[in-house]
């Protein structure tokens, strides 16, 4: 009986060995966008994840969780197990501005993610329904003031680098227009598109095609210059000096995944996001591609969560 006992116990710990000496990865990977489908967010993931499951021999499911302010999304990854199986399609400002803007978290954007590495940015565009008599800020601001508390903008959710640019435009035109807040940039787009909100902050690869198509009329984007992909486009700073809201997207995982995975989707994902069709394919989508070390992108976040606190105390927005 002992004899068996042991043959057991020898069988088990060599099937654990085994199991750990598997390379990774051997499994379907998730990646995890906390917007809807057709935001800017799921268009960045679609633009690489095919490219990144090739590339390691397995492939990246795209999984939609919009909901709270991506707090859905963020909450989840964080309690996943940290084995690189599951990963994060990170909006940092958003994060960084839900340290602040929300009184209870469940996770911590600096402690409870482990940087991979950054992937892209992106300006704003600041779009009306063509119904709307504006073709420019400077008509915007002045529809605005002609009917106070008539006018509004649709952002992807509370205290989002949507809706807190909209907030800023507010503070830096003397408006107000309301906030209609949405779970996700998509669903914005389409009440924008169909007349429901008046105006909207939504990504500039998402808002461009229906740009040029004639669907929706672009009041200015929120870079400090002109987008290159859109330069008949005026930025707003060049009517409301210094204004600016950026897009930056990252790529993490749940705090405690392997360095040697870290480092395995770093290299992996540095060698797609610099290959020239990628850069391309992205640039034609209104994305700049970044890179960075793990390293790099941690002390990015820290940052980004200090340069963010002043400015939600500052307009006064919270939520639960």
């Amino acid at each position: 009986m002992l004899k068996i006992i042991q043959a057991i116990a020898i069988a088990l710990v060599a099937s654990s060995l085994q199991v750990q000496a598997q390379p990774y990865p051997n499994q379907p990977i998730r990646l995890i966008v906390p917007f809807a489908a057709g935001g800017p967010s799921d268009v960045l993931a679609r633009a690489f994840s095919q490219k990144l499951g090739e590339d390691l021999g397995q492939p990246v499911i795209i999984d939609n969780k919009p909901g709270a302010g991506t707090n859905l999304a963020a909450e989840f990854v964080a309690r996943s197990k940290p084995d690189g199986y599951t990963i994060f399609l990170m909006m940092v400002g958003t994060q960084a501005i839900n340290e602040t803007l929300y009184k209870k978290l469940s996770y911590n954007t600096v402690k409870d993610f482990a940087p991979i590495t950054l992937v892209a940015s992106s300006s704003l565009m600041l779009v009306a329904n063509p119904s709307v008599p504006v073709k420019n800020v400077n008509d915007l601001i002045a529809f605005a003031k002609a009917n106070p508390g008539k006018v509004n903008f649709g952002s992807s959710g509370t205290g989002t680098p949507l809706h807190l640019g909209g907030e800023l435009f507010n503070v830096q035109a003397g408006t107000d227009i309301t906030h209609v807040p949405y779970k996700g940039a998509a669903p914005a787009l389409t009440d924008v598109l169909g007349g429901q909100i008046q105006t909207a902050m939504i990504g500039t690869p998402a808002a461009l095609p229906y740009v040029k198509s004639g669907k929706l009329t672009a009041i200015g984007v929120t870079s400090l210059k002109r987008s290159p992909n859109a330069p008949e486009v005026p930025a707003i700073a060049e009517t409301l000096p210094n204004f600016e809201v950026e897009l930056v997207y990252a790529l993490v995982a749940p705090a405690g995944t392997p360095n040697a995975i870290i480092k395995r989707l770093n290299t992996q994902m540095s060698t797609i996001l610099n290959n020239p069709e990628v850069k391309t394919q992205l640039a034609s989508r209104g994305f700049d591609v970044q890179t960075s070390s793990p390293e790099q992108l941690g002390a990015y976040i820290k940052a980004e969560v200090t340069k963010w606190a002043p400015i939600v105390k500052k307009s006064g927005a919270t939520a639960e």
